[in-house]
């Protein structure tokens, strides 16, 4: 059968429609909008709080979603939107000098690295994987990430307008957890325009606010809280352009440089969790074998991370919130996904849209990055519980102690004036040497799943 042949199916009510088959296409189109609602949210603010565009990131979101549908021969419906795994590392390069074309630079080579990995798991199993990454590891790497970034949000957007953020972050943990089904998924899209609307109104009543900016964290200055001075001047239609805060390209080039490749590195295994994880999910709902197709999804999100990074744009990875849009619905059929991509390639062809986006009021992203990244940190304790991880065993307590202080902390390692290691990077070392040093010939608990039961935060 052709790889872009679905069987037309007319379901009846809680009937499943699988990866190879689809709806008509009017219905197809509204479940292809509906994964684009639910996938927005995240794919934007992360950009946003990377220093990256957001117009940029949902284009390359689309490109890429089709790439991963296309490596992965339609089997595996997933959509591919901003990845948070980096959001960390990204804080760290541009804490030490780095610019946009560093970052990119630096994820582009964690794209490949993860690309390599993809191409190995296919070859030789998922096997290798869970020997390397047991969920012990693999737990303290995604909580470190997450909990590294709680300077950021103390430090650069929380402190723009605290009551804007509290109120926001309120209204987030509350749409997550209280809303139903749909609406639940879509938490942070609905916190996004929900702050947007609190900033416009506290214009309104209270004026401007003094505080620090987005485009300057070392002076206060007063200012209003929402700004659509360049959201006027944007165009509607045209391919994303101009420059972001730090003077760079919004479309580059990467630059490159060992110590910030060495940084963002670990998010690389935040991504094979991931992965694996999503692919089991949608293994056990669609009730196929998808195993012969991880090395594939592995593969194929480290090649759109690379691609997409090579022009400047955000890192990718599978999204839960699509993985739970399927789960709602019993819908797996990859053409919605097609449907989706391609929205999603228009949206970023809408200059205007995306200036609407990148005048968040920095208020509101502290709100929602305060939750999002602790959301981060805590999946780390999640994979440990759900595989029953013993921290009375001392291979578990010892063996990944150090590396969590030491990439939470801060912890520096010098080795010379132009090389260092440090936080997440120095981290991630530690905790996997450490572990395997001291687990040879012991057991260090019933970890027999791996990353497979990784589920995605956001």
């Amino acid at each position: 059968m052709s790889m872009f042949k679905w069987d037309v199916v007319h379901p009846a009510p809680g009937e499943a429609v699988g990866p190879r088959q689809r709806l008509p296409w009017g219905k197809t189109a509204g479940l292809g909008a509906q994964h684009v609602v639910a996938m927005f949210g995240a794919t934007f603010v992360f950009p946003l709080v990377m220093g990256l565009d957001p117009n940029l990131a949902i284009m390359f979101s689309g490109i890429c979603t089709i790439l991963f549908l296309l490596i992965c021969q339609n089997r595996v419906p997933s959509y591919l939107g901003t990845s948070a795994s980096f959001v960390a590392s990204v804080a760290a390069i541009r804490s030490q000098g780095g610019d946009s074309s560093d970052v990119t630079g630096a994820i582009m080579v964690a794209g490949i690295v993860l690309l390599l990995v993809g191409v190995l798991v296919h070859f030789s199993g998922a096997g290798l994987i869970h020997k390397i990454l047991p969920p012990a590891v693999t737990g303290a790497v995604v909580m470190l990430i997450g909990f590294n970034l709680a300077p950021v949000v103390a430090g650069i957007y929380w402190p723009q307008d605290q009551w804007v953020a509290l109120l926001t972050a309120t209204f987030m943990v509350c749409a997550a957890v209280l809303f139903p089904g749909f609406w639940s998924r879509i938490a942070v899209f609905l916190a996004l325009i929900f702050g947007y609307l609190v900033s416009w109104i506290f214009d309104g009543v209270f004026g401007q606010i003094h505080s620090i900016t987005g485009a300057d964290i070392t002076k206060e200055v007063d200012h209003d809280r929402v700004s659509w001075s360049l959201v006027k001047a944007a165009d509607w239609i045209g391919f994303p352009s101009g420059k972001l805060a730090d003077g760079v390209s919004v479309v580059h080039g990467p630059s490159l440089s060992l110590t910030f490749i060495l940084l963002v590195l670990p998010g690389v295994i935040a991504l094979i969790a991931e992965n694996t994880g999503h692919v089991k999910a949608v293994a056990e709902m669609t009730g196929e074998d998808l195993d012969p197709y991880m090395g594939r999804a592995i593969g194929a999100d480290g090649f759109a991370t690379a691609l997409a990074s090579a022009f400047g744009g955000s890192p990718t990875t599978t999204y839960a919130e699509n993985i739970g849009v399927m789960g709602a619905t019993k819908v797996y059929s990859t053409a919605a996904y097609y449907v989706a991509a391609a929205v999603a390639i228009l949206l970023g062809l809408c200059p205007k849209f995306g200036a609407i986006v990148s005048a968040t009021p920095g208020g509101v992203l502290g709100g929602i990055t305060v939750v999002l990244y602790g959301m981060i940190g805590l999946v780390g304790a999640k994979i440990w519980v759900e595989n029953r991880v013993d921290f009375g065993n001392p291979v578990n307590m010892v063996g990944l102690a150090a590396g969590l202080i030491a990439g939470i902390g801060g912890v520096t390692l010098t080795f010379s004036d132009n090389f260092e290691l440090s936080g997440i990077a120095l981290g991630t070392i530690l905790v996997i040497v450490y572990f395997h040093l001291v687990n040879r010939g012991h057991h260090a608990g019933p970890q027999h799943r791996g990353a497979d039961e990784v589920t995605h935060a956001l």
